[in-house]
């Protein structure tokens, strides 16, 4: 999720799109989230790690 969120940032900067720049912001917050959520062991989607 989070390399898909950088990718969303990425394509809406440069072809100056404002939904898949805020998108993309939205999918690397969560991806962010999950992936701390999984280090310290929380269970994420049924699972002990989320990478």
């Amino acid at each position: 999720m989070i390399a898909i969120g950088v990718v969303l940032l990425i394509l809406g900067f440069v072809f100056h799109i404002a939904i898949l720049w805020t998108i993309g912001i939205i999918v690397l917050v969560i991806g962010a989230v999950l992936w701390l959520l999984g280090t310290v062991g929380h269970a994420v989607g049924g699972r002990r790690h989320y990478w």
